[in-house]
């Protein structure tokens, strides 16, 4: 059969999918939102939370980041209940035996798989980056997870072949301890700065040296040393770049994204791998959609004797299985085990595979 653009049918399953996706995601929304009230009421009223902010900055803002981060899962499930039924109801059979093909009638699926597709892209990258900035910033106002960061064995490569070293970084009082700074060239070490403390200035971006003492290797029989109470500096490390985690890095549209993973790049910064994470979930994320719904639909259109109890079972099985292996993956990123560009992107390459296997085997 001759695809000539979309037809009755196509609109008729297009709009099942996409009302029933819709409508089932609000659903489980409105019930999250309301467990979350409940569960945070008390530092609402302890902190004095204004109900505007709590609505606008906290809520409205946490809508479009929950309905991206579980969208794969709902259109799973929404392509499991619909077709089911529609299998049940033999309307499957009667779409076949019309002369329209398997192939054919996947074709809207297809289209309100690839619709919620760049949904997802665009808000991953547009509308939730800058969601998260108020909501990240009512988080830390209002439902603290700590308010005192501190790290431990820091590394940093900073521009011109300069390397820091930092034994301890208090958030309390911006400082950091054992601080040591090394010109390295052409794989020689020329100078070194060391101080007990360094501590950061966030109005003026210097760095306070105090009882610091320089040594310069000359490469001959005696090395240059210089010391003092205290010294001003200025570097291109800042305090935030020890506060970087998840939720910082969400709020980072595109461009922003990418300057910081060429930054932490080149300083030689481990915690790079969040913010590649961050970014290839960005664009892995929205195809997992077209890879659910096709599994989905290969489960779904065969009639069984347990009606879609089976398919319901099957689907959530398969379904938590890939968000497990979603958040797993993220494991090989933290650990050095694989690239973000292969780990991030493993669960769609196995399930694609998935994907195609059941659908070579689905009934015609």
């Amino acid at each position: 059969m001759k695809f000539k653009g979309l037809q009755t049918l196509d609109w008729y399953i297009i709009r099942k999918f996409l009302t029933t996706f819709f409508m089932s995601l609000l659903l489980i929304v409105g019930i999250v939102i309301i467990f979350d009230v409940s569960e945070r009421i008390e530092d609402f009223v302890r902190r004095e939370a204004p109900l505007h902010a709590i609505i606008f900055d906290y809520y409205l803002n946490y809508i479009p980041y929950f309905m991206n981060m579980y969208s794969p899962m709902f259109v799973f499930l929404t392509v499991i209940i619909f077709t089911s039924k529609m299998t049940q109801d033999s309307e499957i059979i009667a779409i076949l035996s019309s002369g329209i093909s398997y192939h054919r009638m996947v074709v809207p699926y297809m289209v309100s798989a690839v619709f919620i597709a760049l949904l997802s892209l665009g808000l991953g990258l547009w509308v939730i980056p800058k969601a998260n900035g108020p909501r990240v910033e009512f988080e830390q106002k209002y439902i603290p997870r700590t308010k005192a960061h501190s790290g431990r064995d820091m590394h940093y490569k900073l521009e011109n072949n300069r390397y820091v070293y930092i034994e301890s970084f208090s958030g309390y009082n911006n400082t950091a301890y054992n601080f040591t700074l090394e010109d390295i060239s052409d794989g020689q070490l020329h100078s070194k700065l060391s101080a007990e403390s360094a501590q950061y200035d966030t109005l003026t971006g210097v760095w306070k040296l105090r009882n610091w003492f320089i040594r310069d290797y000359t490469g001959g029989m005696e090395d240059r040393i210089r010391s003092g109470r205290q010294m001003d500096t200025v570097l291109s490390l800042t305090r935030d770049d020890f506060f970087r985690n998840k939720y910082t890095i969400q709020r980072l549209d595109e461009r922003e994204l990418d300057r910081l993973i060429e930054t932490q790049t080149q300083r030689g910064d481990a915690s790079v791998s969040t913010a590649l994470i961050e970014k290839n979930n960005r664009f892995s994320l929205p195809f997992s959609a077209i890879i659910l719904t096709v599994i989905g639909l290969s489960l779904s259109t065969k009639k069984k004797r347990g009606g879609m109890g089976w398919n319901l079972a099957a689907g959530l099985a398969l379904g938590f299985s890939y968000i497990l292996f979603m958040q797993f993956s993220e494991m090989f990123v933290m650990t050095d085990t694989l690239p973000a560009s292969i780990a991030i992107w493993l669960p769609n390459y196995l399930y694609a595979v998935i994907a195609a296997v059941l659908y070579i085997k689905a009934p015609k």
